[in-house]
């Protein structure tokens, strides 16, 4: 967590911002309690499927699952587009490290994800 003073207006704040959130939330004035809550939520796929491929595709970013372009048993090429996250209103393409077989595909359309989330595994 970071502790921040932001000046609105003239109004000064002080605000406690907890890295990681990725829900798009504005940061609030008291530690909030109802974050934390939801950043499981959002962790409970990768533990689901991880041993599904040996191949990890993380995300490199915080946001939203926009787009899932490739599907289980799909041929990819190193480069070649895995998922799409949407963060601040950006597509964001998460490309597969090295050449591979989709084995798994651990995160749907809508999905809130933390930097470094599990989306895919290739084998």
């Amino acid at each position: 967590m970071k502790n921040y003073t932001i000046t609105v207006n003239g109004s000064v704040y002080d605000v406690v911002v907890e890295e990681g959130a990725g829900s798009g939330a504005a940061p609030v004035a008291a530690a909030p309690k109802a974050a934390p809550k939801a950043a499981p939520k959002a962790a409970a796929p990768k533990a689901a499927s991880a041993g599904a491929g040996s191949i990890r595709v993380e995300a490199g970013a915080a946001g939203k699952v926009f787009k899932i372009e490739a599907n289980v048993g799909q041929a990819v090429k190193k480069g070649d587009a895995v998922v799409i996250i949407e963060a601040m209103k950006m597509e964001i393409p998460v490309v597969a490290p090295q050449d591979g077989t989709v084995a798994s595909v651990d995160v749907a359309v809508g999905d809130s994800i933390e930097a470094g989330a599990l989306l895919a595994t290739l084998n």
